[in-house]
């Protein structure tokens, strides 16, 4: 599969078909045993390791978020950058308005793994790491489910900020959200099995994403009392 600079891609399929596998190849947690991934057409094992990783940004579901303060949890996602910058990406993330709230705002410990922080309040920061990193490549694990509506509302509207000129492959697990998408690319044991937009892979008579579209918008609740 080909994905042009700029554009978005989903990923979508069943558990355990390969989603999660297909983007950990491309920072090189795993390595190919066949083919070749390249990017601008150099083979990705040609790069320095470090220098790969520092041109890819990942937001997952589950943000990994460290003990110390909201400060240094941010500053992780470039180590060299100035105290206005962190600010800047925190305003960028929706963070900014909620950690000048807390009692010390971005100096403010947050606990092993932010549990001081809520699930929204953790995302935001995920985000605002993505945004001061600022790498040209951008990989998401469907970041705004299991939250509130109003946390998701924010998170989405820092998403779209931190997707725009990034090329951004999406494990999508809510089809709802990845519609709009330049390409979905629909997985099934470990194959890529089709390829397409929206419209496109629903217009496929019987197709595994036709299928899973169906499931989720579609379900039938039987009740009684």
């Amino acid at each position: 599969m080909h994905i042009p600079a700029g554009r978005t891609v989903a990923l979508v399929g069943p558990s355990g078909a390969g989603k999660s596998t297909f983007v950990k190849l491309i920072p090189r947690f795993y390595d190919v045993s066949a083919g070749t991934i390249t990017i601008d057409d150099y083979d990705i094992r040609d790069f320095k390791l470090n220098c790969l990783r520092k041109h890819i940004a990942t937001v997952p579901q589950e943000p990994i978020l460290f003990s110390g303060t909201i400060y240094d949890n941010i500053l992780f996602g470039n180590p060299k950058a100035t105290e206005e910058d962190v600010h800047a990406a925190a305003i960028s993330a929706n963070a900014h308005n909620f950690i000048c709230k807390l009692p010390n705002k971005y100096q403010t410990e947050i606990g092993e793994g932010g549990l001081k922080l809520s699930g929204g309040q953790r995302q935001r920061i995920a985000l605002a790491r993505a945004f001061l990193k600022n790498a040209p490549i951008l990989i998401l694990d469907e970041a705004t489910s299991s939250l509130d509506s109003e946390a998701e509302n924010l998170i989405q509207q820092a998403l779209k900020r931190l997707m725009h000129g990034r090329t951004t492959l999406i494990i999508a697990h809510r089809l709802s959200t990845i519609q709009s998408a330049d390409t979905i690319v629909v997985f099934d044991s470990g194959e890529i099995v089709e390829i397409g937009n929206h419209q496109e892979l629903l217009q496929k008579s019987y197709g595994l994403y036709q299928r899973l579209h169906e499931e989720q918008f579609n379900k039938k609740f039987t009740m009684t009392i």
